[in-house]
């Protein structure tokens, strides 16, 4: 089976690039007003370029490395130190599981796009974002998947963290920090305007539910039953949330829309991404069903009560939706309540913590927001000298 499951992972590995390029990258695009649909393009692919190279420069061995406090995988791995193509991690080559994981570390950061698009500096973007993949998601990597001190034999005991594919490491991360941006920046001067291309959404939607087939499915690193199991299981989840989202927003409002529809299939995606390896096809069409309804109601305290402008909804749609999922897992006997609980509060105020400090150091640096008339008159070409349409919207 080990050809098997390298030939698996490295197909899921293309698949996850497919979540940030295009399909992040469509999906938050046509969210935005027409005159900022490039610099979000930008920033999507900005970032998976740069999160590549930083997680060959130091990432990954902070992450994987063998540091032995259960915090910090150390440097010992920088530049791949010592890894080749006879270089093994399980069944699979050790340089397709680095490859494997650098496109977890590209769409993290990536998600957070969505909570500043249309006013955030784009040097605020890459300073920031590759700093906070470093010394945030990585250690958080480390501590559930590399071995640390939230893993199983870690300070919940024989049975620590279950989390599958990210509903922690990069669910609740992204979201939270996509929360503490959205309030250190303040809102967009007009938040009134609707989604520019809603096609462009949709798109973006599908691709993303088609890539989370490698997220999640690859997640088992080996091309087994395992494997099909959450493949199975991440569709059912992404299927029922699209409906309850649809029906819940007919019942709400009076109308079922199409980016409601599909952000109700990136709830149900996020929500079942945690628990994917330990329930089955009747557990997911509980999580989505509930993720659908659940999500939305985030969506509306954020915005209507809480009056934050994330967005494009991260927290509210990935952070809920993750959180969700990870304590489903207790819910349905496959994980201890404690440790997923426990978990997700020391995850929580990690994020929370490491994203103000980072935040503040690339504020002095490179400052944080654009300017009120570069916020007028459009991100794309006031910052890239480009506009994506013959017109602005």
């Amino acid at each position: 089976m080990v050809g098997a499951d390298t030939a698996w992972i490295i197909v899921a590995t293309a698949l996850v690039l497919l979540m940030t390029l295009p399909g992040l990258a469509l999906f938050y695009g046509g969210l935005v007003r027409s005159r900022n649909v490039l610099s979000v393009f930008m920033h999507c692919y900005a970032i998976a370029c740069l999160m590549s190279v930083l997680w060959l420069v130091a990432g990954y061995s902070i992450a994987f490395g063998p540091g032995t406090s259960g915090i910090w995988g150390g440097l010992d791995k920088m530049f791949l130190n010592g890894v080749d193509a006879e270089s093994l991690s399980g069944t699979l080559p050790e340089i397709l599981f680095f490859a494997f994981q650098m496109t977890f570390a590209i769409i993290t950061p990536a998600l957070i796009v969505g909570a500043y698009v249309e006013r955030v500096s784009f040097g605020f973007v890459l300073l920031f974002s590759g700093l906070w993949m470093l010394l945030c998601y990585a250690p958080v990597v480390h501590w559930v998947w590399g071995g640390g001190f939230l893993a199983d034999g870690g300070i919940f005991g024989e049975t620590g963290l279950k989390d599958f594919a990210g509903g922690v490491v990069v669910h609740e991360t992204a979201g939270i920090a996509a929360l503490i941006l959205a309030v250190m920046l303040g809102p967009r001067r007009d938040a009134t305007k609707p989604p520019h291309n809603p096609g462009y959404v949709m798109i973006g939607a599908a691709l993303l539910w088609v890539g989370w087939f490698g997220f999640n499915g690859g997640s088992q690193l080996a091309a087994d039953g395992g494997a099909a199991m959450a493949l199975t299981v991440t569709h059912i989840s992404a299927a029922t949330a699209s409906l309850t989202w649809a029906l819940w927003e007919r019942i709400r409002y009076g109308k079922a829309s199409l980016v409601g529809i599909v952000t109700g299939t990136i709830a149900g995606l996020a929500s079942i991404t945690p628990a994917s390896g330990f329930v089955g096809p009747v557990e997911a069409l509980m999580i989505g069903a509930i993720a659908g309804i659940l999500c939305q109601e985030a969506v509306r305290l954020v915005r209507n009560v809480l009056s934050i402008d994330d967005t494009l909804d991260v927290f509210a749609v990935h952070g809920v939706g993750g959180i969700f999922g990870t304590l489903m897992i207790a819910i349905f006997g496959a994980g201890s309540f404690v440790a997923q609980a426990g978990s997700l509060v020391i995850v929580g105020v990690f994020s929370v913590v490491a994203t103000i400090v980072i935040a503040l150091i690339c504020k002095a640096l490179v400052g944080l927001r654009v300017s009120e008339d570069v916020e007028r008159e459009g991100l794309d070409l006031a910052v890239h000298g480009e506009t994506a349409y013959d017109h602005n919207g």
